[in-house]
């Protein structure tokens, strides 16, 4: 493909073309066989391999009615355009690359979604790759990744291994690492505290009364941060026994019934229990209400991510909000920013959040 020029054409060569093309609309057949090329679309729409190219890559330096006819070609003949090709010159894929370790919580796919809305603006397109939670694995895929010369990336967590974190360093491309905060970050960061929200819910269940205390965490190191930060903050208040369970990640309902079992199993009848999300701590509530057990009366729970089921649950359930649209959007900003080349204002953005008061405790 050919290069982008620098300057807009002449208006006169613009005419010219649009000329050309109404001309070879009577006379231009669609190929019947063979690949379709920037060559044959060039021939059925009766211009030139350059003018195709500035359609392509610079829409809005030709005319509307000869974007049109070339579009039209492009739409007949199935090509499609080697953007990979194209983007050797200007470095340039207009791909950005996301890893997020599951879709199984909406909390991630919502803020991809509002990800993918906020660069589709500019033109950009997005590729999903899903890391699961072993940072092994997180490396393997980055790899693979960084090799397809992405134009950006958007990570979920700061935390990576010394092998990765180099090779992101290496790659020279706006980074936004996301879901976590730290000073530390690669390139930047939008996110929030984890110890915060750990440190916050222990503040607001002591404050409500409650002295016992038990929290069921999946085994990933962000839901970890906050059980660590929820038992430092309850043993503060001089309450040493909290009650700690772990699960695989990600966490599911089946878990929370099953961990609350295990909790009745180790002695705890009354008191609250912290979820590290929203699914497992409906899984609690179910699995108390099915044992005969009130909730809150005998057990008070607390989730995360305050995902559409959780008001309407019965009883509605407590938990902690994060905007996870901001998320994507704030993230998605800051990458289109150093794309344009300009300069961020801030570099790591924490969007905080917030411990929403309902039924369960």
């Amino acid at each position: 493909m050919s290069d982008t020029p620098a300057i807009r054409p002449r208006q006169g060569a613009a005419k010219k073309d649009a000329l050309s093309a109404k001309a070879a609309g009577s006379r231009a057949t669609r190929p019947t066989s063979g690949k379709a090329t920037l060559e044959t679309v060039a021939m059925l729409a009766g211009v030139s391999r350059m003018t195709v190219s500035r359609v392509i890559n610079r829409p809005e330096s030709v005319t509307p009615e000869l974007r049109e006819i070339v579009l039209k070609a492009i739409s007949e003949t199935g090509y499609v355009p080697n953007l990979l090709a194209g983007g050797l010159a200007s470095s340039r894929t207009k791909l950005v690359a996301a890893v997020v370790p599951t879709l199984t919580h909406v909390l991630f796919s919502g803020a991809i979604q509002a990800f993918t809305d906020r660069l589709a603006l500019d033109g950009y397109q997005m590729l999903l790759g899903l890391s699961g939670y072993p940072t092994e694995r997180e490396g393997e895929l980055l790899q693979a990744i960084l090799s397809r010369r992405p134009d950006a990336l958007y990570l979920t967590g700061t935390s990576h291994l010394a092998q990765t974190r180099r090779q992101l360093r290496a790659a020279n491309i706006p980074i936004v690492e996301t879901w976590d905060l730290s000073h530390k970050a690669v390139d930047m960061a939008v996110g929030f505290s984890h110890q915060a929200v750990g440190r916050g819910v222990a503040e607001y269940l002591h404050h409500k009364g409650y002295r016992q205390f038990a929290a069921i965490s999946a085994e990933d190191e962000r839901a970890m941060l906050r059980t660590r930060e929820f038992v430092a903050t309850l043993a503060r208040h001089g309450i040493q026994e909290v009650t700690c369970l772990s699960t695989e990640a990600p966490s599911s309902m089946a878990m929370g019934r099953q961990a609350l079992g295990e909790l009745l199993a180790r002695g705890f009848r009354q008191g609250a229990i912290q979820c590290s999300s929203d699914a497992m701590a409906h899984g609690v509530v179910l699995e108390a209400q099915a044992r005969g057990l009130s909730v809150p009366g005998d057990i008070a729970v607390i989730g995360f991510g305050d995902l559409d089921f959780a008001a309407y649950m019965s009883p509605p359930l407590s938990t902690v909000r994060i905007d996870r649209s901001a998320i994507g959007r704030l993230a998605a900003e800051a990458l289109l920013t150093r794309l344009a080349g300009n300069r961020v204002t801030r570099k790591v953005v924490d969007v905080g959040f917030e411990i929403v008061e309902r039924a369960t405790a």
